[in-house]
């Protein structure tokens, strides 16, 4: 597994594993085979996994933290706090006040059953705390050893620079893919300016991108992605002309289509780490298949065209999801 840097030393694989739909937003839970998907990546050379406080109320850092159970050594570990969720999993908001950081780390460290987090990102910007207070905050964690680098995700190139200037920030992490390219206006430039690593979140789209659904219906009636403007109305059949223009372009590689879009976000530079979403052993194959597909410059130049920016339609999240983002 090749290796990328995330800021001033963090170095992670070259693809990370997204971990949160283990425990929540997507239909169907098996905590068994998660592990077992965890498991396996490590195995294959993964070492970034990124969870949340947030996913499953806690649920999901508890799931990673027997997965890593005595191969804590092999992972670079990421988790998040900021986005507040009550015991039934209502969302009350989001909380950068210094007292709750240290509050949020102290109970994702035992959740986790780990004496350090590796990676510690903020989930959202607080507008109502300064960011500096925050960042002052995760600071001090880093100074006690309880934290090791420090990020940020869907903060706004202002916020960037404000919080870089308080605490090196290692990794900026945002949604990126080739239906949600919004990042190349300004967060990308910044984040190089500054030497930060940039984490793609969602690179397959949700997992549109891999041509698996073709119907509204294919989703089942929990799923979070049945309240996503992309996958709505009218939205939902342009988006899928798309994939098609996708789906040929792998055939033509001889790859499929969730490898092409992966390996498209790898080409974007040697500081982007994708981390892509599974909780199936197989899907988690298929996805280090990408490191093997290699494109050419007319192949990007045949991606770009086909998915330029700001061809997908509809909003990535709905309008309260949408205020939290870019801030």
């Amino acid at each position: 597994m090749d290796k990328r840097r995330l800021g001033q030393g963090l170095e992670v694989s070259a693809m990370g594993l997204g971990c949160m739909g283990m425990s929540e937003f997507y239909a169907g839970r098996d905590d068994a085979e998660s592990i077992a998907t965890i498991h396996r990546a490590l195995d294959l050379g993964v070492t970034l996994l990124d969870t949340a406080d947030m996913y499953g109320v806690g649920r999901n850092e508890e799931l990673v933290g027997r997965a890593i159970r005595g191969r804590r050594d092999q992972v670079v570990l990421a988790t998040k706090f900021g986005n507040v969720r009550g015991a039934d999993g209502s969302f009350q908001g989001v909380n950068g006040r210094p007292d709750y950081v240290r509050q949020a780390c102290e109970a994702s460290l035992k959740r986790l059953g780990v004496d350090v987090i590796d990676l510690y990102y903020q989930h959202r910007v607080d507008p109502n705390t300064p960011i500096e207070d925050t960042v002052g905050a995760m600071a001090d964690l880093v100074r006690q050893g309880k934290v090791r680098f420090l990020g940020l995700s869907e903060a706004a190139p202002a916020t960037i620079r404000r919080a870089h200037a308080v605490h090196p920030i290692a990794a900026l992490q945002s949604e990126y893919s080739l239906w949600s390219r919004d990042p190349e206006d300004e967060v990308l430039p910044t984040v190089r300016e500054l030497g930060i690593g940039f984490v793609a979140y969602s690179p397959l789209g949700r997992g549109f991108l891999t041509g698996q659904y073709k119907r509204f219906e294919d989703f089942a009636p929990d799923d979070y992605r049945r309240n996503s403007p992309r996958f709505q109305g009218d939205n939902f059949q342009r988006n899928l002309d798309l994939v098609a223009r996708i789906e040929e372009m792998a055939r033509a590689k001889g790859c499929t289509p969730a490898q092409l879009a992966l390996a498209w976000v790898m080409t974007r530079g040697p500081d982007v780490v994708p981390i892509p979403g599974t909780k199936r052993r197989r899907y988690l194959e298929d996805n280090v298949g990408a490191l093997s597909v290699s494109l050419t410059a007319d192949d990007r130049a045949a991606i770009d065209a086909a998915c330029p920016p700001g061809a997908a339609a509809g909003t990535r999240y709905p309008e309260a999801g949408m205020q939290a983002v870019n801030r």
